[in-house]
């Protein structure tokens, strides 16, 4: 079974700029804490300059840190009969997922939560995670659903099964951009 890869997400500056407006943090704040000018955050958010790695993992900790615990949204997808899982936008870090979930990726339903899922993504989740920049995902407060065809992929941690996927946005009670990810019938099946 092959190792998941550690990669960057794609599309740190739109994440970053969508993030930040949800805390309702101001750029020139955001700047102070990571020891750069507003300026410089306005860049990275506009696409036109990224920082090293370390920054850009750095900048999403401190937008994400404090994520509050919404009880009743868990319980809903905790619950659901549905195969769902519930992941924050900025970095994908699992916040809950249904019993059918926890079977499909053969886990108690609580071995993955705080865990980034995004080292488990196939070629198609990340091709859809890279195509949302050129929608208006980042830009939109309700954007529409994305729905997408995924194929088969075994780790040790997980099992991602082929078939259709659909990416929902919903937000926390705190603001925070959470992504619903439900299976889906797609067009290819």
């Amino acid at each position: 079974m092959p190792e998941p890869m550690l990669r960057d997400l794609p599309g740190f500056g739109p994440r970053l700029r969508r993030l930040r407006r949800a805390r309702s943090m101001k750029q020139a704040a955001l700047a102070e804490a990571l020891d750069t000018s507003q300026a410089t955050v306005s860049r990275w958010e506009a696409g036109t300059q990224l920082p090293d790695r370390v920054t850009r993992r750095r900048a999403l900790e401190l937008l994400t840190r404090d994520v509050c615990d919404d009880a009743v949204l868990r319980r809903l997808v905790e619950h659901s009969s549905d195969c769902l899982h519930l992941v924050d936008e900025a970095n994908h870090v699992c916040l809950a997922y249904s019993p059918s979930r926890a079977r499909q990726w053969r886990q108690s339903q609580r071995a993955l939560l705080g865990q980034s899922l995004w080292p488990y993504a196939t070629v198609e989740i990340q091709a859809a995670e890279a195509a949302l920049d050129g929608s208006d995902w980042w830009e939109s407060q309700t954007p529409n659903p994305r729905l997408f065809h995924t194929s088969r992929r075994v780790y040790d941690a997980l099992t991602v099964v082929e078939g259709g996927l659909l990416w929902e946005r919903l937000y926390l009670s705190d603001g925070t951009p959470v992504r619903l990810c439900s299976q889906a019938h797609s067009p290819h099946n």
